[in-house]
């Protein structure tokens, strides 16, 4: 607190009181199928052009993205980009909620405004959700898995957002070098999904609504509970992991309360057909 007991509010520029910081750019995802899993045949193809794949087959570390199955997905809109630290800052402002565990006392570090927010559990990922539906009227949630999935390769069972083969100018990951987050939509449009999404593979990776569970997926899962300690599924690798967690398909689970300096989320918003279906 400062020397009149309030708390220290960051120098924006008048940048907190923009709306466009509770107007983030969506972009809408149509219905349809889409394939979701690894197949044998993109099995065959990484193990004959990417030199980590070998191991992965013989230890049985594609099986947790098999068998791959084809779902329907209803429409839906989705964050062109990450959740940001300004995003946050003005949510953390506003709503008293706490300060991730990375940034320096009530602010995030300096020359970071337009990174992914990072050090946020789960939970912390719903209470934005909830607070920035309270501020704007839309209804703003976390993708599911198979949501994220779709988003991540589009319309095809792309490896990577931008084809099948791997390119470190493309992504923030281990092999790009940089070290950190970057801002996003750094590596835009060159990294960008067939629709524009930003950010999907590399930089940080993303929370979902999902459970680990075996596949086939079910799309009519329930999210996680609260209380439930089961894993939930993060999507799309970061910064410090290499390009093998940075395909379309790759998977982990974490523990709901769970943080770390390479994970963030980004939101879905409710369209029209949703909220009247």
């Amino acid at each position: 607190m400062d020397i009149n007991g309030k708390n220290p509010k960051r120098e924006y520029d008048d940048e907190v009181e923009d709306d466009n910081l509770l107007n983030p750019a969506v972009v809408k995802i149509p219905s349809g199928w889409f394939w979701m899993g690894t197949s044998k045949k993109q099995v065959r193809y990484m193990y004959l052009r990417e030199e980590w794949a070998e191991q992965w087959h013989a230890e049985g570390m594609f099986f947790i993205e098999q068998p791959q199955h084809r779902l329907f997905n209803n429409s839906f809109s989705i964050g062109k980009y990450l959740v940001t630290n300004e995003e946050y800052h003005r949510f953390v402002w506003e709503s008293n909620h706490r300060v991730p565990r990375e940034w320096l006392g009530f602010n995030y570090p300096d020359g970071k405004a337009k990174h992914p927010v990072v050090g946020v559990s789960y939970d912390d990922a719903l209470k934005y959700c909830a607070w920035i539906t309270s501020e704007t009227g839309f209804e703003y949630r976390l993708p599911n898995e198979a949501e994220w999935e779709r988003c991540a390769r589009g319309d095809k069972p792309r490896i990577y957002p931008w084809g099948d083969f791997f390119d470190p100018w493309r992504c923030n990951t281990l092999d790009s070098g940089k070290g950190d987050t970057t801002q996003v939509g750094n590596y835009s449009p060159a990294g960008d999904t067939v629709e524009g999404l930003a950010d999907m593979v590399g930089n940080v990776w993303e929370w979902t609504s999902s459970y680990l569970r075996d596949y086939p997926f079910d799309i009519n899962a329930e999210p996680p509970s609260p209380g439930d300690m089961s894993r939930i599924v993060v999507r799309g690798g970061a910064w410090y992991y290499s390009k093998k967690l940075a395909r379309c398909s790759s998977r982990e689970g974490v523990l709901r309360d769970y943080t770390s300096n390479s994970l963030g989320f980004r939101i879905v918003r409710s369209t029209k057909e949703e909220k009247s279906g």
